[in-house]
């Protein structure tokens, strides 16, 4: 038996809409919104610094993000480089003369070794020569200063002072 025209379209119409596959929006955004916000957490740029928990950093105006490298902690109690203690605060400060050489001693372990010193334009090329202090705003600049004193000497002509970035200041 022959099928009649209306049969015949009635099974095209239901072949067509049987092929196709139900798409589901809603799934797909909760995906891409997990991706964005992966994303955003996992792609800072932020250098970030040993955070003591007995240090309290002064406050500046500074702009420019941290880089790596060799960071040297003046703590209420001692003075360490990368994370290691090298001497007390109280035996740094009754030291005599403007140089510490125990903390200059630490920081030759981290000097690339070299034929000859880097000048001052290698030093800005390379990247070498580059140190971070962290001080307690508590502490007398004078240590500061014995500390910056000895990193020159030991080969360090980048020095960097870390400091908490002032809100209200910043937008001057």
């Amino acid at each position: 038996m022959e099928e009649s025209k209306r049969a015949r379209r009635m099974q095209r119409h239901h072949r067509r809409n049987r092929s196709r596959a139900g798409f589901n929006l809603v799934s797909l955004m909760d995906i891409f919104t997990i991706l964005v916000f992966f994303l955003l957490v996992n792609s800072s740029d932020v250098q970030t610094l040993p955070d003591p928990q007995e240090l309290e950093l002064p406050e500046s105006t500074a702009e420019a993000p941290a880089r790596e490298s060799i960071v040297v902690m003046l703590g209420r109690n001692n003075i360490l480089v990368q994370g290691n203690v090298v001497m007390g605060i109280n035996e740094a400060i009754d030291a005599e003369g403007e140089f510490l050489p125990a903390v200059a001693q630490a920081l030759k372990a981290y000097t690339p070794e070299r034929i000859t010193a880097p000048t001052e334009e290698e030093m800005a090329e390379e990247g070498l020569g580059e140190i971070t202090i962290m001080s307690d705003k508590n502490l007398p600049f004078s240590l500061v200063k014995k500390v910056m004193l000895t990193c020159t000497q030991a080969e360090y002509g980048q020095i960097s002072l870390a400091v908490l970035q002032d809100e209200q200041l910043s937008g001057i």
